[in-house]
């Protein structure tokens, strides 16, 4: 198939495996892990955890980064923070990862899906101000109240689809005219600017997740940032079983959860994130080279940033354009069979069989957008290669 060629030839140009994405190891992750390990601090409590939150704090510019496990754990905890409880709902992309559900699930809280644009891949903002102005009103204690469930919406989760910033000047209006908080779900969207601010600024809390598939990585682990003194300093108590600090006794005044992350990874979080900006340049170097690639391409396009936008390219893909949604499969595995991993992009969260009965507005645009979207090789170092 034509797309093979053209990713065998002009990307991966070689006759080997290409992977979907893979850490990059090169600056000083040996050195600091090592370092760490000669300390004897490789738990979650060390100067790598204070040097790794602190360098996510400059590079975001937000005021403050509470390091926890996993990205859904940076997710779980910020929705508890601004206030879901069991039976409220939050609006979230039907076109996310699983974890942005499940976060809310564990809670057992309701996930209410809502659709997404095809400039952004995230939540349209204008669809869904028209959705709510249907089906909601606001009650005499300033909630807003699903008319059809009876129940309230307390959040939205925009998700930074690969990376690509949602439109959020527009979502935050929309979130203030319904009163809802935001937590974003940034955790892929590390190095992606929205109109000069970095994704994770726009809402109460966001969540950043640092897996082996992420721009930088610590092997598994996750962070929460905000820019609020009160919330940052709950986040990180609760995040440590919420336990009260004393010289000796174990006190604790909540329940709380083990979700801080390890010096260790810590350490290697700090080598990876000094390499950031490089790895970032890299990475839209390769997304320039892909959309001259299939410039020309008539079946499909290759997804680029919105204009108000400075994306990291986590994840490339392209787009089949609508009738081409029968080359989805063959594309997939034809790639797949030929040592060129590809993905189709996340089954929609509907679809599941434990969010299928969840409320949802029309999500025309994300039930066209699963059959069309496939993920490309995006590796940071591809976009050096001659």
């Amino acid at each position: 198939m034509k797309i093979l060629n053209m990713l065998k030839d002009a990307i991966c140009k070689t006759e080997e495996f290409c992977p979907l994405h893979i850490p990059i190891f090169e600056g000083n992750e040996i050195e600091y892990v090592t370092d760490c390990i000669k300390s004897n601090f490789v738990s979650s409590v060390g100067e790598y955890v204070n040097r790794f939150e602190k360098a996510i704090c400059e590079y975001t510019g937000a005021k403050y980064a509470i390091l926890t496990v996993n990205g859904t754990a940076a997710l779980h905890v910020p929705l508890i923070l601004v206030g879901v409880e069991e039976n409220d709902e939050v609006l979230m992309p039907a076109l996310t990862f699983i974890a942005t559900a499940n976060a809310v699930s564990y809670i057992k809280a309701i996930p209410h899906f809502v659709d997404v644009d095809e400039k952004s891949l995230g939540i349209d903002a204008d669809k869904l101000d028209e959705y709510l102005s249907s089906i909601v009103f606001i009650d005499e204690n300033g909630y807003c109240i699903n008319k059809n469930t009876k129940r309230k919406i307390k959040a939205i989760v925009p998700m930074h689809t690969f990376g690509h910033p949602v439109d959020m000047d527009k979502l935050k209006k929309v979130a203030i005219k319904y009163n809802l908080k935001i937590v974003e779900d940034a955790a892929e969207s590390l190095g992606s600017f929205y109109k000069g601010t970095h994704t994770g600024n726009f809402g109460e809390l966001a969540a950043i997740s640092f897996n082996g598939n992420k721009i930088i990585t610590t092997g598994g682990g996750g962070c929460i940032l905000t820019n609020d003194e009160k919330l940052a300093k709950k986040a990180k108590h609760i995040t440590t079983t919420a336990k009260i600090p004393h010289p000796w006794e174990y006190e604790h005044d909540m329940i709380g959860y083990n979700y801080r992350m390890p010096a260790l990874n810590a350490a290697l979080g700090l080598a990876q994130i000094e390499k950031l900006p490089e790895f970032v340049e890299k990475k839209r170097k390769l997304a320039k080279k892909y959309q001259e690639l299939f410039a020309d391409a008539k079946e499909f396009k290759f997804f680029t940033e919105p204009e108000y936008a400075k994306s990291n390219y986590w994840l490339n893909a392209i787009i089949l354009n609508k009738g081409y949604e029968n080359l989805r499969d063959e594309i997939l595995k034809d790639t797949n069979e030929n040592g060129v991993m590809t993905r189709p992009v996340w089954k929609l969260m509907h679809h599941l069989k434990m969010f299928k009965d969840c409320p949802k507005m029309d999500l025309s645009v994300s039930e066209s957008l699963e059959k069309r979207v496939i993920n490309i090789p995006s590796s940071a170092y591809l976009g050096e290669l001659k």
